[in-house]
């Protein structure tokens, strides 16, 4: 059974569960048609059913689960058509998002970028990816603050838990992390030049590349998909 008992001081059952869950989901422990058992649960926490329950039902929300009355509850694969369109709504906001921090930019901005940047510079010297990836939103998320759209970052949030576990997968391999600190370089210096359109065009290639990932996970691998 997993030693939990001090954190439930600080939260709910439920919520060390749905955190626990969360996190194997979208770091492939718990791939995708994986069979999960409330009662299984349960022993392996220390609970009750109950806050079992209520964290497979936010998965569920999250299109994380898929919940089916009398069945077993499992891990639900990629919809590609959800994935597609998080991608769009995702590029249109950071656009804009963008845009209006180059109206804005200061050295203060340009000052956290760089330390985001210098975190994920040692992740991938340390080959530690999940860092690395947790670096990635926090570069994302920093610009949506300068920009003063922090609830942009929640919309790119919702949209980047979609496709988090394919994200996991292609950044498995350190010259393709690479590319990427080389893309937010390359936005970070035209944030700092204030050039509005050479930082959404490097926005654009970045929030890009992921495309052909997905399309060769789809077509390589097609049983992760509904």
């Amino acid at each position: 059974m997993q030693d939990v008992a001090g954190i439930f001081d600080r939260r709910t059952a439920a919520d060390v569960v749905f955190d626990t869950l969360h996190d194997e989901i979208v770091s492939l422990k718990l791939l995708p048609g994986t069979k999960l058992s409330e009662a299984e649960v349960s022993r392996r926490f220390g609970v009750s059913r109950q806050p079992v329950r209520d964290a497979f039902n936010r998965l569920g929300n999250m299109d994380m689960l898929l919940i089916r009355p009398q069945k077993a509850t499992v891990v639900r694969g990629f919809s590609l058509p959800r994935i597609q369109h998080a991608r769009f709504v995702r590029l249109a906001v950071e656009l804009e998002v963008i845009r209006q921090a180059c109206a804005v930019w200061s050295d203060d901005g340009t000052r956290a970028l760089a330390e985001i940047l210098d975190r994920q510079d040692r992740a991938i010297s340390q080959g530690d990816t999940e860092a690395f990836h947790a670096s990635d939103y926090s570069f994302h998320k920093a610009i949506c603050d300068l920009a003063d759209r922090p609830l942009a970052a929640e919309t790119i949030s919702e949209c980047k838990q979609k496709v988090d576990r394919l994200c996991m997968l292609s950044l498995g391999r350190e010259e393709e992390a690479a590319t990427l600190l080389e893309d937010h370089r390359r936005i970070a210096d035209a944030l700092t030049r204030r050039d509005a359109e050479a930082a959404t065009e490097a926005a654009r290639i970045h929030l890009g590349r992921l495309d052909e990932v997905i399309d060769e996970i789809h077509r390589t691998r097609a049983e992760f998909f509904e």
